[in-house]
This record gives C-alpha cells, structure tokens and sequence, in this order.
C-alpha cells in the first residue's frame, strides 16, 4: 500500500488533536466533573495524550497503512486460501 496525502484526513487529525489538546489542558476540569475527581486526573491526562497520538497519526493519513498491515497479517490466510 503506498503513501497518499488526503486533505479530509488532515483536517479530521487536526480537529481531533485539537480536542485532545483541549482535553489535556482541562484535565482537571473534566475529571471533578465527570470522573472520580482527583484520583483520575493521570487516567484523563493518559487519554488526551492517546487522543493527541491518535489525532497525529490520522493527521499523517498514517493510520491507513497501519490498519492495513495489521489486517493483512491477520486475514492473510484467509485470501490465500
């Protein structure tokens, strides 16, 4: 599978590291509000950080080749047979 740039991707990678930014900025907000307060504030500061990785790798329409090589390991076997 070969590399290709996609403007639609880009800018969905972009809004979802933005709210991942967003999230890390307010992690305290968010975890009194709508978690166990301040014994989850590092469990909603991991998930910004994912939602950031997630966000950049999309951004880099990255995703497509590692969903493809993951799937193609696993399901190989079963489009040679």
């Amino acid at each position: 599978m070969e590399y290709e740039f996609n403007i639609t991707w880009f800018i969905v990678g972009f809004l979802v590291t933005c709210l991942g930014g967003l999230l890390l900025r307010y992690h305290q907000w968010v975890a009194d509000n709508f978690g166990g307060g301040i014994g989850s504030y590092d469990k909603y500061k991991l998930a910004a950080l994912i939602v950031i990785g997630f966000g950049l790798i999309s951004m880099v329409n990255i995703h497509t080749i590692l969903l493809g090589w993951l799937l193609g390991g696993l399901f190989s076997g079963l489009a040679n047979n």
